[in-house]
């Protein structure tokens, strides 16, 4: 009736939009733009509905085209701010979206979109006050507070913690929407809690991605019988990272296989490092860092993978919105986000029976898949280097090191003060931790003498590259291990290095993990079942150099001997759930519990 009319144009794409037409929506923008070339609004939604394609560039020269009609539209700032941080370019999207919170102080999405972005910057005192001036415009916004929490743990600003967690797990409790990573440190977040909170945020993001998945209508052929199941693992940490440094001897292990079609899906660029040569040596690995959920999930689908693996789950780089797309027919949660992911488009979790027991297994929201192994591979190739000198790394000459080299979000209040009683009562003694960012150390010096405890006792070791940090462990006389959340890939770095461990049993899968690594070490000796337990056992070695040097000798043993470091036993193991999951599936039955 009225052909090309600006206003008409825009409620269309606007439409198109929200039904996840992305292509026809900026089409329609486009020809609206013919009748109204100067009208900013228009101009936006063509910048937002580029950037949903995947057209970074595209996005960001209409965003500029949009400040040069209207500089201070402070929406322009904000999306300007999204294109640059999916471009990798931190600095001047803080830049864009500080810009758009000035024009617009009273907007708390722009304060936390900046504190997110001063936090992946490391800039961690001004990303805190970012979220502080969010949470005074939004008090109940429990995304925003959320981060702020974590934001503390990781600066271990503990000053308030208990009236922020409080906020947080009561806003959890009514179903408000927030990070489920965030709840895994919590004291007093136990498992039914986390598993509603994911359950929430997972039923958020299906909803946000329904139009997609509805548009894109992925069907999965079914394979030949007799064809190898094509398994695909996406990732962030595709490299010097935690999960490349888990995963690339079992891959290597597993590439042996004829029947191992293995696909790697990289959601962050090539570092250049040694790990990511050796993995894209072992399989198939794609380049996609470049690519959003639905540029991706597409990807994914045209390369006929069966089996997909998420690596990441709600942990680093979230892959919730690729996966809620359904770019294969079986989805597996796996190694990263130790929890459920109370989605549902996620089939499988892969664990074992020592971090999700039978007690647990009400508070799984997919199938439970039990390996008849430590869930967490390692990497046998590593290297411990011999180490400085004890001085040179700050430590005494004499005298029981301890050490805890987890992420500082992973220490709170009631862990540093069992750290605490330990070294009041192991004279000489030193704990050795991770040196954190902004005013951390100082912090836990403080915090340390308050507890009575003299703060020179406390040895700060500098980040290091990876086999200089493993060398450290010569050093170090036993790892004090943190609860709620354990030492993951930092215990199996230890035990491979020869320091021995020392944890508590925790009553969620995060608190577990370290349980799992010793038991099927043979070491369950070393999982305290509570706290006066694991005081008392870390007191009495820590006063017994021969009980810790008899666990040095066992450890030495056990790297060449023990399942725990057979790569290639894990390999097959790994490899017999991907033939169960995918023959299961081509027979047209559902997934299922099953322990291998």
């Amino acid at each position: 009736m009225a052909p090309g009319h600006p206003a008409v144009l825009l409620a269309l794409g606007n439409a198109l939009m929200a039904a996840g037409r992305h292509q026809q929506a900026r089409e329609s923008y486009a020809m609206a733009t013919h009748g109204a070339p100067n009208h900013p609004g228009l101009r936006l939604n063509l910048a937002a509905a580029e950037l949903a394609l995947g057209h970074a560039e595209q996005a960001r020269l209409h965003a500029d085209e949009v400040l040069q009609l209207h500089p201070q539209l402070d929406a322009a700032h904000a999306l300007r701010g999204r294109i640059l941080q999916g471009m990798g370019q931190t600095g001047a999207a803080i830049d864009a979206w500080l810009h758009a919170e000035r024009l617009s102080p009273h907007t708390a999405p722009y304060a936390l979109a900046a504190g997110q972005a001063l936090e992946d910057a490391g800039r961690f005192a001004e990303a805190a006050a970012a979220y502080e001036r969010a949470l005074r415009i939004a008090p109940q916004d429990s995304v925003t507070l959320g981060q702020l929490l974590f934001l503390r743990r990781r600066l271990c600003d503990w000053h308030d913690l208990d009236v922020l967690r409080a906020r947080l797990q009561q806003l959890a409790a009514a179903d408000a929407v927030a990070s489920p990573f965030v709840l895994l440190s919590e004291e007093g977040a136990d498992a039914a809690v986390q598993l509603r909170s994911a359950v929430t945020y997972a039923a958020t993001v299906d909803r946000q991605m329904a139009p997609m998945r509805r548009q894109q209508a992925f069907a999965h052929a079914r394979p030949a019988p007799d064809a190898p199941v094509r398994v695909g693992l996406v990732a962030d940490g595709f490299g010097e990272h935690a999960t490349g440094l888990l995963v690339v001897a079992m891959l290597e292990a597993l590439a042996d296989d004829e029947q191992a079609d293995l696909h790697l899906f990289a959601t962050t660029p090539d570092d250049g490092g040694p790990i990511r040569r050796r993995l894209a040596a072992a399989a198939t690995l794609h380049e996609v860092s470049a690519l959003n959920p639905a540029r991706l999930a597409e990807r994914i689908h045209a390369s006929g993978v069966e089996v997909l693996f998420d690596l990441n789950g709600y942990a680093g780089h979230n892959n919730a919105e690729l996966f809620a797309l359904r770019p294969a027919p079986v989805q597996v949660n796996w190694l990263a986000y130790p929890g459920s992911s109370g989605a549902p488009w996620m089939d499988y979790l892969l664990a074992d029976a020592v971090v999700l027991p039978d007690a647990l297994r009400p508070h799984v929201s997919e199938k439970l898949l039990r390996l008849p192994r430590c869930y967490q591979p390692s990497d046998i190739t590593r290297t411990v280097p011999a180490p400085p000198a004890c001085e040179a790394c700050g430590l005494p000459a004499r005298g029981t090191v301890f050490a805890c080299f987890n992420n500082a979000y992973k220490l709170n209040p009631a862990t540093f003060a069992r750290f605490m009683l330990i070294l009041q009562q192991v004279p000489g003694s030193v704990l050795w931790l991770l040196s954190g960012p902004d005013g951390a150390d100082d912090r836990l010096r403080a915090a340390a003498a308050a507890l009575g405890v003299a703060p020179e006792r406390l040895v700060f070791q500098a980040h290091l590259p990876h086999a200089d940090y493993l060398g450290r462990y010569r050093h170090a006389d036993l790892f004090l291990d943190t609860l709620p959340y354990n030492a993951h890939t930092t215990a199996s770095d230890a035990l491979w290095a020869g320091c021995p461990v020392l944890t508590l049993r925790g009553d969620t899968f995060a608190g577990r993990v370290a349980a799992s690594l010793l038991e099927h070490l043979g070491l369950p000796e070393l999982v305290a079942a509570d706290e006066d337990g694991f005081i008392a056992t870390a007191v009495q070695l820590g006063r017994d150099e021969d009980a810790l040097a008899a666990l040095r000798r066992y450890l030495a043993r056990q790297r060449e001997t023990s399942p725990l470091f057979d790569m290639a036993a894990y390999a097959r193991d790994f490899q017999r759930a991907v033939q169960w999951i995918g023959a299961r599936h081509r027979i047209g039955r559902p997934p299922a519990d099953h322990d291998f």
